[in-house]
């Protein structure tokens, strides 16, 4: 557990210097929002189901944008080598890693979930906890599997387009899944699509957690 602690304190006091993470994803986030609101004026019918896509595709790429540098710095600086000498388990270098994306990918989805409200005049007053859960257990995927596939792209010539190739194919599930029940809270609607999708993406996270975590020792293998 300090392991975990002490990567995960090492990675935000890094943040915390260049905000080079945060800043970049939120700039992005906002761009789309920005982009998109311009496309689709907030009295376009059907607005609710074509603002639900744009949220989620916000809180996709501005992900993608963010989990490419978490393991940049550590290969950049030669500092790598040196965590997986540290006498602990491979796992906790690994939990470290997620917890810090985690924080930093979910800090920013909800700045752009505020702006997204403003953007497109959409209330969520009502269904914002359960909005929020749905949120928040489709980041932990999305840090679970990225952080994975973060640590395999960054050892190669082109990892910034590597991250996204691996990634956005077993994310598909997740983000339908998270459209639809945001679909479903926004409008109104039955609450099937929000009950399954939050079902599915929790059934997703403890697998590819899990899963991470056991192949991640071989991932780093050099």
């Amino acid at each position: 557990m300090r392991g975990v602690i002490a990567i995960l304190w090492k990675d935000i006091l890094s943040e915390m210097r260049t905000r080079e993470m945060v800043n970049s994803m939120f700039i992005f986030s906002i761009l789309i929002l920005v982009v998109f609101n311009f496309a689709f004026s907030p009295g376009t019918e059907r607005i609710n189901e074509i603002a639900s896509g744009v949220l989620w595709v916000a809180f996709l790429f501005a992900g993608i944008l963010g989990l490419n540098r978490s393991f940049a710095l550590e290969r950049d600086r030669g500092c790598l080598r040196g965590l997986l000498l540290c006498p602990v388990d491979r796992s906790v270098i690994y939990l470290g890693k997620v917890i810090g994306n985690l924080i930093f990918i979910m800090t920013v989805n909800i700045i752009t979930l505020l702006v997204f409200v403003v953007f497109f005049n959409v209330s969520i007053a009502q269904v914002l906890f359960r909005l929020m859960a749905i949120v928040a257990l489709a980041t932990v995927g999305y840090a679970a599997v990225g952080t994975l596939f973060s640590a395999i792209s960054c050892n190669t010539r082109m990892r910034e387009v590597m991250l996204p190739i691996l990634m956005l194919p077993i994310m598909v599930p997740v983000v339908i899944a998270a459209v639809k029940a945001t679909v479903s809270l926004i409008s109104g609607n039955s609450a099937t699509d929000y009950i399954f999708g939050l079902r599915l993406i929790g059934a997703f996270d403890v697998i590819f957690l899990m899963v991470a975590i056991v192949v991640f020792d071989y991932v780093v293998e050099e």
